[in-house]
């Protein structure tokens, strides 16, 4: 199958590209699905903020 001599190089081969292309479809699907604003940066003791600086 696929020109492949072993069943499960096939069975690899397959898998990795249907799995590539489900992380393509996933992506797609949930594009900037996520619209809650980010919480303000945490800078540690002494290190200054660029706008103090």
């Amino acid at each position: 199958m696929l020109g492949f001599g072993d069943l499960g190089v096939t069975a690899a081969f397959v898998l990795t590209l249907a799995s590539a292309a489900l992380c393509v479809v996933y992506g797609l699907l949930h594009w900037n699905d996520d619209d809650a604003p980010l919480p303000p940066p945490v800078h540690p003791r002494g290190e200054a903020e660029l706008d103090d600086l």
